[in-house]
């Protein structure tokens, strides 16, 4: 008897130890999450947080055993957002066993590769290219490759700094979104696009009315390059911005010459502009007072309308055209949008760009007016397919959202973020530190610019803009893929 309490006590006394060094142990894990700044989760959810990334990794091995497999998850797959992840990590990107992808899918790119491609002392990197030549103050772009318009207020301010600092690294351009210029867009001191919504937010009298004022003073940044006019956007065609009245601090309201706490809902349309001849006539005004390049954002729902607007180019002279075009694909975008909206409104990019492309081409606008192509465009394929069709430039919003950590957790809406990319919750906001994060956001806007550059080297040209619609095989529903310039044949440019 004696023997059985003395075996129970040692038992006993095992588990006191063992449970003791559970605890030291997870409490020195708490430290480490708590105050390491590359992983916004474990940061937020100390200890809690690591079961993410160990269940995502045994996914990989047991991913046979679930239902969401590698390319089947919306709005963006496993694999789209792990390789985002990977680059920013600065890890490697190969893969073993071949590819997860189903070929097979209707609409499926598949890049034509040269029998005898350039040898590697032919590759060359991407030139910059000019916008807005005729301006008073040209811009000369880096990179093909860019941010898309997310504000501040949408996006908390460590999620700008680190976005601004972290495009400065890489070249590429910052796009403010419609919710004005703030200090922390120019934390990087990197090249900046104005976006001008329908509400003028940071350009606006009291009236809601576009400010010279305001437009020389933002202008007068040596950082802001551009100014794009936003009429539509992906999430919510034909429908204002909304950023919810918990998100409207007092800064936010300051930015954008609005009230504190109150709902911002951005006007459906700009109320001056009922006709092309209008945007025209505005457009043609920001350039007059900037001095810089001015373009403009939509949403495609037909070509017919674009038709009446190079029509009206045409008709008016090239110098009352668009430095830019900015093509927003229908497929939902970041912001907060009704679901019809975001589900059913607007052509795919797939479908709009080319037709846009070839429109301005017909019309010998080819060298006027740079092509800028936005929508689910986040991995290397997306950029290169967007290319082949036309653009001359691809931007991104969700891509360097997942390059600064975001888990595609479906929160931008409701101030609850967990990566504190689209919180003002300080809670959240504390886990993602820009000093780490911009680092993330430059290798992968660079891990881009690289990869497209070797596919174009693949494909047997010497950099991405000098493939062509030749270069590229669309997959069909008779299970045969077609050359892109057979479904577009293009209007203007050789040998396509």
């Amino acid at each position: 008897m004696q023997s059985m309490f003395w075996a129970i006590e040692l038992l006993a006394q095992v588990l006191i130890f063992a449970v003791g060094v559970i605890l030291v142990l997870v409490a020195i894990l708490y430290i480490i999450d708590r105050f390491q700044t590359h992983d916004a989760v474990r940061r937020n959810y100390p200890v809690i947080g690591r079961f993410r990334a160990l269940f995502s990794n045994l996914g990989e091995f047991f991913r046979q055993y679930f239902f969401a497999m590698d390319r089947e998850e919306l709005p963006f797959n496993r694999a789209q957002r792990h390789w985002v992840e990977h680059t920013a990590a600065g890890h490697g990107n190969t893969l073993a066993f071949g590819s997860t992808r189903n070929l097979n899918v209707v609409g499926t790119p598949i890049f034509v590769n040269a029998a005898f491609p350039p040898l590697d002392n032919q590759f060359a990197q991407t030139a910059p290219m000019i916008i807005g030549p005729h301006t008073r103050s040209p811009f000369e772009a880096k990179s093909i490759f860019n941010l898309s318009g997310m504000s501040y207020g949408a996006l908390s301010r460590p999620a700008v700094e680190a976005l601004s600092i972290g495009t400065a690294k890489a070249g590429v351009w910052m796009n403010t979104g419609e919710g004005g210029l703030s200090p922390y867009h120019l934390k990087g001191g990197g090249d900046v696009v104005f976006q001008i919504g329908t509400a003028k937010y940071g350009v606006r009298d009291h009236d809601g009315n576009l400010s010279d004022d305001k437009l020389r003073a933002a202008a007068a940044h040596p950082e802001v390059k551009m100014f794009e006019l936003k009429l539509a956007q992906g999430a919510k065609p034909g429908k204002g911005g909304i950023l919810p009245a918990e998100k409207v601090s007092a800064e936010i309201a300051e930015i954008r010459g609005i009230r504190e706490g109150e709902a911002s809902i951005s006007p459906n349309r700009h109320p001056e502009v009922d006709d092309w001849d209008d945007l025209l006539d505005m457009l043609t005004h920001i350039r007059e007072v900037t001095g810089k390049p001015v373009g403009f954002k939509t949403v495609v729902g037909a070509t017919q309308p674009f038709e009446e607007l190079f029509d009206r180019i045409a008709a008016r002279g090239v110098d009352a055209a668009p430095d830019f075009i900015t093509i927003d694909g229908g497929e939902g975008g970041t912001g907060a949008a009704p679901m019809p909206l975001m589900d059913l409104v607007g052509m795919p990019i797939r479908e709009a760009l080319p037709q846009i492309v070839d429109l301005r081409d017909a019309h010998g606008l080819h060298e006027r007016i740079r092509i800028i192509a936005s929508g689910k465009l986040v991995n290397p394929g997306d950029v290169a397919w967007a290319i082949c069709a036309g653009a001359d430039f691809v931007v991104s919003a969700r891509g360097f959202m997942f390059s600064l950590g975001c888990i595609q957790a479906l929160k931008c809406n409701k101030n609850t973020c967990p990566t504190g990319i689209t919180t003002h919750d300080p809670r959240f906001q504390k886990g993602l530190v820009p000093e780490d994060k911009c680092v993330k956001v430059a290798r992968y806007a660079k891990g881009i610019v690289k990869e497209v550059e070797t596919i174009a080297h693949s494909v047997g040209v010497a950099e991405p803009r000098q493939m062509r619609r030749r270069h590229v095989r669309l997959m069909q529903d008779s299970g045969r893929s077609v050359p892109m310039n057979e479904i577009y044949p293009s209007v203007q440019l050789p040998a396509e």
